[in-house]
């Protein structure tokens, strides 16, 4: 099992990290959400649960609860600017349909 990091996507969250001045790494994991069934959740840790499994890439810790992990193992974590839009991108190899908007998923 495993989380990745871009270069891109590692540097921004430890801008974040260090602009928010407290916090261990990041969290991804899904709920159910959208036209497709579940949405990515990515938000700042100040601590870990005990059943959380705990990756590290390029120096940030990314952590993943175990309802998760089914869902998100083999995922690599980008960050984009498109045009003037910027922002986190996963490139999950599970996804198998997306909705038309892109913020939901199935696997």
């Amino acid at each position: 099992m495993s989380i990745t990091l871009t270069d891109r996507a590692a540097d921004r969250v430890k801008s974040f990290l260090t602009k928010r001045g407290k916090g261990i790494g990041v969290r991804l994991g899904v709920r159910s959400s959208g036209c497709s069934g579940l949405a990515y959740v990515l938000e700042f840790v100040d601590d870990v649960d005990s059943h959380d499994q705990i990756f590290e890439d390029h120096g940030v810790k990314i952590i993943v609860d175990p309802k998760s992990l089914v869902y998100l193992d083999g995922t690599e974590l980008d960050f984009a600017r498109e045009g003037l839009n910027e922002g986190f991108k996963f490139n999950n190899p599970n996804v198998k349909n997306m909705c038309g908007c892109g913020e939901s998923f199935t696997v």
